[in-house]
């Protein structure tokens, strides 16, 4: 049986050199490597315990992962028993030790594996409050919009990840955020004479069948991102931080009865940067997410009626950060 040994060993170190270019030599069982030996005993593995081979005084075993063939010595002479081993420990430990090396360090493959969830696709609605509530003063009641219908749609193009660990780290990237603000009354919003926003009201204006207020922004965010492990390669993941805009257009819309469309570009006071907090929670690429934008959004004293709405945005989003 020993000549059997041998020339499974010697092939196998012949399959493993030309596998993996190099086979290392081992003290002791648990080491980095694919070879250990002790006294008598010589043990070989292939690969990631794909082939493990070990002889003894006693027996020889030859497994592919965890099934095989042991040919046990006796006083009758050799007996061969396929069986089902236990899954091999040294490969588990060696991989859960090699991931914890990697979450230690920065700079480490388990950090650089790190992939944030940002780029990809939002939908979701929008509205605005005024000193934190949802309820406009009376003199700009016009702003008032029907929130099921006033929609926020965000093209989150590109992405940055930069992990502190493998599960944590830092995200940026570029999108376009565009929201449609739903108005409830048959009015529209213009800049009067006074340079402040003011009420538009069509001339027959029982005639107008909708109209909205509609801004495109390019965004940039500034997230901290904690990845959960769930499961085998499930992640369910946590993010927040800030996010800033460049207003690149808005306009109004209103639509007649008759199908007639009268839409308007224009600078509407909007202050040309905004910022604000995100937050966003959700499993492997499905996301929930909501923004608000603290900072002043039309300029000082110019917006409706000289107030300054803060708008906000919640919804659903579908990441590409694999």
């Amino acid at each position: 049986m020993k000549k059997i040994g041998i020339l499974i060993i010697a092939a196998a170190f012949i399959c493993q050199a030309y596998a993996q270019g190099t086979t290392v030599t081992e003290k002791e069982a648990g080491e980095k490597g694919s070879t250990s030996a002790k006294g008598d005993n010589i043990k070989v593995i292939i690969g990631k315990d794909l082939i493990t081979v070990e002889d003894s005084d006693s027996s020889l075993k030859i497994m592919v992962r965890n099934r095989g063939v042991s040919i046990l010595e006796s006083l009758e002479g050799p007996r061969v028993k396929i069986e089902k081993f236990d899954a091999p420990v040294q490969s588990d430990y060696e991989s859960t030790r090699r991931y914890q090396d990697y979450d230690k360090k920065p700079g480490s493959r388990g950090a650089r594996s790190f992939r944030g969830h940002w780029s990809g696709l939002e939908f979701g609605l929008g509205n605005y409050t005024y000193l934190r509530s949802m309820d406009l003063p009376d003199d700009i009641s016009y702003m008032s919009l029907i929130t099921g219908k006033s929609h926020t749609f965000n093209f989150n193009i590109s992405q940055l990840s930069m992990g502190l660990t493998r599960h944590f780290g830092l995200v940026t990237g570029i999108g376009l955020n565009w929201n449609c603000y739903r108005f409830e009354g048959n009015n529209s919003i213009t800049v009067g004479p006074d340079r402040v926003i003011t009420e538009l009201v069509p001339p027959d204006g029982s005639s107008v069948k909708k109209s909205k207020f509609s801004t495109l922004y390019l965004n940039v965010p500034a997230l901290i991102e904690l990845q959960i492990p769930a499961g085998y390669s499930n992640r369910l993941n946590i993010a927040a931080g800030v996010i800033g805009g460049i207003k690149l257009n808005a306009a109004t819309r209103i639509v007649f009865q008759d199908k007639e469309v009268l839409k308007t570009n224009g600078d509407f006071n909007l202050n040309l940067f905004r910022a604000g907090l995100t937050a966003r929670v959700g499993y492997e690429n499905f996301m929930l997410f909501g923004t608000y934008y603290a900072t002043p959004w039309f300029r000082e004293l110019k917006g409706p009626n000289g107030y300054n709405p803060e708008p906000f945005e919640i919804g659903i989003a579908f990441t590409f950060n694999n």
